[in-house]
């Protein structure tokens, strides 16, 4: 019964084998394709939170889904989610992003690394700066900011109530213990104890 198993399992393991080397090479013929595409979307986002009121990325991506992007920017660098004020289908993605970029340049945040893509400006500017192209777009013209937002309630009422932030302070500390990863010995140690 161990030789049928173990033969069971070895067929099962190349069959996997194969179906991830064939999502592989989708994969890559999908990048591929977007690389020699120049369709694509440019986005405007901003991250309230982050780094303040009227600094906006202006970004490009041609990826069939332009959120995972956003998703991705607003991962782990950043304490909070950006928030999509516009996203602006193309069929020259590379060539409004760079546009825009040309447009705004002296207003850039980061003035040593220009491949930085955040803008000291209004949204207004922005906007009319794409419409002048004749873009048909939908804006939102109002970050959400909503994370952020929501923390400066918790502060402000954290300040005010010190029972509330006792509370709020027990509850982290909790939320951090059960985020806590053991270590490798100390994984050792659990294995050593069974």
């Amino acid at each position: 019964a161990n030789e049928e198993q173990r033969a069971k399992y070895e067929a099962e393991l190349q069959l996997l084998q194969e179906r991830l080397a064939e999502a592989e090479q989708r994969n890559q013929r999908a990048l591929s394709m977007a690389q020699q595409t120049k369709a694509g979307h440019v986005y405007v986002i901003s991250n309230v939170g982050s780094f303040g009121e009227n600094v906006y990325k202006i970004g490009m991506t041609r990826r069939l889904e332009p959120m995972d992007r956003i998703r991705e920017l607003g991962d782990a660098s950043v304490p909070f989610p950006f928030d999509v004020h516009a996203m602006i289908w193309t069929d020259d993605a590379p060539g409004l992003e760079a546009a825009l970029h040309k447009e705004f340049v002296r207003a850039q945040i980061n003035k040593v690394n220009p491949r930085k893509e955040f803008f000291g400006v209004d949204l207004t500017s922005i906007r009319r700066r794409v419409e002048q192209r004749g873009l048909e777009v939908s804006w939102t013209l109002a970050a959400a900011a909503a994370e952020y937002r929501e923390s400066l309630a918790i502060e402000q009422r954290m300040q005010a109530d010190p029972e509330l932030a006792d509370a709020w302070m027990r509850q982290q500390a909790a939320a951090e213990t059960d985020m806590a990863v053991p270590s490798e010995a100390e994984g050792e140690l659990a294995t050593l104890s069974h």
